[in-house]
């Protein structure tokens, strides 16, 4: 039975990575997608990941109807065998009520692979909405580690390399990214207490904590 999957986790999980190697075991049998994506990393257009691999790809703007493009490319003649979605977190819910119609009307898996939760600890409407609908919820097992050993499981968005929890919930970024607006993840206990790994570093090396011998 065709299903609708959403694989998430963390960034820097390898969600855009396991979604473009089933992109390829599929296609060296000879099945053909439509590949869905939002606010890539590599711009509009494509889905990449930090592994350096890159495919093109359909951009999800707001106004497209998921649905009726994949009506649209069988009526005229295109193979499309499944759906898979990268960047799934930025979806509007609609957009979900698509893939889900996409799977129950036309009969095509659909795998979507997406952040749970923003930088706030806040569920996106897009895996809220596909936490309501999916067939099957994976965590991906490939586990994202904090600067301090132990599994991330929160995003940290950081600006100016200071850890933020107020903004607008997309402002697209990287992971280690140099500019700006970066993100990184950690553990609960370090996001909660807003402890990036820059913020450990400067913390070790503070006066305060170095040790003291006499003279």
């Amino acid at each position: 039975m065709p299903e609708l999957a959403f694989f998430s986790g963390t960034m820097d999980c390898g969600k855009s990575t396991l979604a473009l190697q089933i992109a390829h075991n599929r296609s060296a049998r000879g099945l053909q997608s439509v590949i869905f994506t939002r606010e890539d990393r590599a711009g509009a257009g494509k889905l990449s990941s930090r592994l350096g691999l890159v495919t093109d790809a359909v951009e999800a703007a707001p106004e497209l109807d998921l649905y009726a493009f994949v009506v649209d490319r069988m009526s005229r003649g295109g193979k499309v065998d499944y759906v898979l979605v990268d960047e799934a977190q930025f979806l509007l819910p609609g957009q979900i009520d698509q893939l889900a119609r996409i799977v129950d009307e036309l009969s095509l898996d659909v795998f979507a692979f997406g952040i749970t939760t923003d930088f706030r600890t806040k569920l996106f409407p897009g895996s809220q909405r596909l936490i309501e609908l999916a067939d099957r919820i994976e965590t991906l097992q490939v586990e994202a580690m904090c600067w301090c050993g132990a599994r991330a499981t929160h995003n940290a968005r950081t600006v100016g390399g200071e850890m933020v929890v107020e903004g607008e919930q997309v402002v697209v970024g990287d992971v280690g990214a140099a500019e700006a607006v970066g993100y990184e993840v950690l553990c609960r206990r370090h996001h909660r207490k807003r402890m990036t790994s820059a913020a450990a570093r400067a913390a070790a090396l503070s006066p305060d904590v170095l040790p003291v011998t006499s003279g």
